[in-house]
């Protein structure tokens, strides 16, 4: 598991509610009416959370470090 403390989003836009998110990482994700959205906007580090994001077919979640904004997930 990493250290530190990370923001959530989900491109509303670009989420397909697949329920991978949820599926995969209950404890950070649900759906909510039929698309993902993250049960806190910021989360200690946790590889749950990245597992999810990768997990995405759409891509749609996004990770980020707080207070560098880094992107931990999704990673090219």
């Amino acid at each position: 598991m990493a250290d530190g403390r990370w923001n959530v989003a989900i491109d509303s836009g670009t989420c397909i509610g697949s329920g991978v998110c949820a599926g995969t990482s209950p404890k950070y994700f649900k759906l909510d009416g039929g698309y993902g959205t993250p049960v806190a906007d910021e989360v200690d580090a946790d590889d749950e959370v990245v597992t999810a994001a990768e997990s995405c077919p759409m891509e749609a979640i996004l990770v980020r470090e707080v207070g560098t904004d880094k992107v931990i997930a999704p990673l090219d």
